[in-house]
């Protein structure tokens, strides 16, 4: 089932099967725990965010605001691979929603209980991403959690989205 958020912002519930949703898990565990694995990023004020981020295909960097192909503000290791299969995910998941991208990067946040991400913009992306429109695709595995949207200015009004295991936005 999907709905329209916004314009160009599309939520897809129940979108992958369980099966899929434990593929991708174990996947991002096996990614997840090599070099250049999950680590805690340090943002530009110095502190530590409260999730556990994996980047792969380009880095980004949470004191610059910037991708790379290293993680230089973490350890200088080479940013994996991006695999092949996660994606095909998300090529599909912008087929699906009336977009066309090949995926480049991939940034997987790991949540605990006590993981908060805060209201923010993801407006790091190239010029020539924004310029040709190129969604960033989301998807959501394990508990449900809170996602607010909201619109370019902070006094815009927010809209309080549940996502759940298997959602796509």
């Amino acid at each position: 089932v999907s709905r329209i958020v916004a314009p160009g912002a599309i939520h897809l519930t129940h979108y992958l099967s369980l099966s899929e949703q434990l593929n991708i898990a174990s996947k991002c565990l096996e990614l997840g725990s090599q070099p250049a694995g999950f680590y805690t990023p340090i943002v530009r004020g110095g502190h530590p965010m409260s999730v556990r981020m994996l980047c792969l295909g380009r880095h980004w960097n949470a004191r610059t605001y910037s991708y790379e192909d290293c993680r230089s503000d973490i350890d200088a290791l080479a940013v994996q691979a991006l695999p092949d299969d996660l994606a095909a995910i998300a090529a599909g998941i912008a087929i699906d929603t009336g977009f066309a991208v090949t995926p480049d990067l991939c940034i997987v946040n790991w949540y605990t209980e006590s993981s908060r991400m805060g209201l923010h913009q993801d407006k790091d992306e190239s010029d020539s991403s924004l310029a040709e429109g190129l969604p960033v695709i989301s998807v959501s595995i394990g508990d449900t959690a809170l996602f607010l949207f909201g619109g370019l200015r902070r006094r815009d009004p927010i809209e309080k989205i549940h996502l759940e295991s298997g959602d796509a936005f």
